[in-house]
């Protein structure tokens, strides 16, 4: 009596889906296999190793770290100083007083011309402000609305006296 082709009987006797689930496992039981405990250990600085052992470990006060990745960052090594090339003269790369005086007094027009502008825009914000209550517009019938207005005014001028004093500090940093 010949019962044909059976697909569960098929599956049961066929090895190939078995081997082929055991080489996609297989790396990932390699990997625990190797896998480490890594511990953190108190102390300034705190110290993330994988090189010692259960009880160096438990005698230092460290604890396991499970689950988290971790990463490693390699420092920066330090540039090496360039020497000079050949030809040039120490002290070649030095800006001629001079020129020093004349980079400074740019940056102070440029600094005081900005501060005036910031100055009177601050004035401007200022008398629009009108001490906290400015004038309301037509579109302003919700009260809330010119509560938000004003608000936001109140705001622009803390932002702009903050403008105004790190210009100053700027100025203040150059020479005379």
């Amino acid at each position: 009596m010949c019962l044909g082709h059976n697909p569960r009987m098929a599956a049961s006797h066929n090895p190939i889906p078995l081997i082929a689930l055991a080489v996609l496992l297989a790396p990932m039981a390699h990997a625990q296999a190797q896998e480490r405990t890594v511990y953190r250990c108190p102390g300034p600085p705190v110290l993330y190793t994988d090189a010692i052992t259960s009880q160096e470990a438990r005698d230092r006060g460290c604890r396991t770290i499970e689950g988290a990745p971790i990463t490693i960052v390699p420092a920066v090594k330090p540039r090496a100083a360039t020497a000079p090339a050949s030809g040039s003269k120490p002290g070649e790369g030095r800006v001629d007083p001079a020129e020093q005086r004349a980079r400074d007094s740019d940056a102070r027009r440029i600094l005081s011309d900005e501060l005036r502008r910031e100055e009177d825009r601050l004035a401007g914000l200022r008398k629009e402000y009108n001490n906290g209550e400015p004038e309301r517009n037509g579109d302003e019938r919700n009260y809330q609305r010119y509560l938000d207005r004003v608000a936001e005014m109140k705001a622009a001028i803390a932002r702009k006296e903050a403008d105004v004093a790190a210009l100053k500090r700027e100025l203040s940093k150059l020479p005379p």
